[in-house]
Parts: C-alpha cells; structure tokens; sequence
C-alpha cells in the first residue's frame, strides 16, 4: 500500500475511533506528539493510552486536505482540525500541518508542524 493512501486509511480510522486499524500502520516504535497535553507519546500502547484519555473528554475530528510528498519517507498532510468537548462546544477548529516520516512501510513518527 502506497503512503498516501496510508494516510487517507489512518485519518478516516482515527475518526471512527478504530485504533487497532491506525495502529497497523504504526510501527511499533512509533513517535506520536501528544497535542493535548504536549510532548510526545511511544509505542502502540502508549499511543492508545493517549487516545482513550483524550476521547474521554474531547471529541477530535481531522480531515486531510491536502497531501504534500516531501521525499521517499515524509509526507505532509494539511489537515482541517474540528475539536469540541463532549458537550459539543467548538474547542478548536482550523488547519494545521501533520508531517509524516515512514520506515520500511510504516510510520515511525508524526510531528504538528502548527498552522496550515
């Protein structure tokens, strides 16, 4: 499977809440920023540790607009960000950039470069 349509499988998953379909596209090493809280988060189980906490009181949905191939393993998605709590105000909604560097046919990292 080609990186973009990785990429494409990955964010329509997240926004179903399928981790297991995300996380196969991992690899098990894998750097993921935590932009909830700030840092970074490793691994798949730390991955979905973050993301269940996460859902439990925001519920974030992002979009790809925009696929930019920067070289053979680094992609960079613009991506429409649309975040509410779990009352359904607006928390945040806006374009960032997610930049994507793969390994052997897996992500190895993502990094929010900010605003698109």
């Amino acid at each position: 499977m080609d990186q973009e349509a990785i990429i494409k499988q990955i964010y329509d998953a997240f926004n179903r809440r399928d981790i297991d379909a995300v996380l196969k596209h991992f690899h098990p090493a894998v750097t993921w920023p935590n932009g909830w809280e700030g840092g970074y988060v490793h691994g798949h189980r730390e991955v979905r540790d973050y993301w269940t906490k996460q859902w439990k009181e925001l519920n974030p949905v992002v979009t790809p607009a925009k696929l930019a191939i920067i070289d053979e393993s680094t992609i960079e998605v613009g991506v429409h960000q649309l975040v509410k709590n779990l009352n359904g105000d607006v928390v945040a909604d806006e374009m960032v950039k997610h930049t994507y560097s793969f390994g052997n046919g897996l992500i190895k990292k993502m990094e929010i470069m900010g605003l698109a």
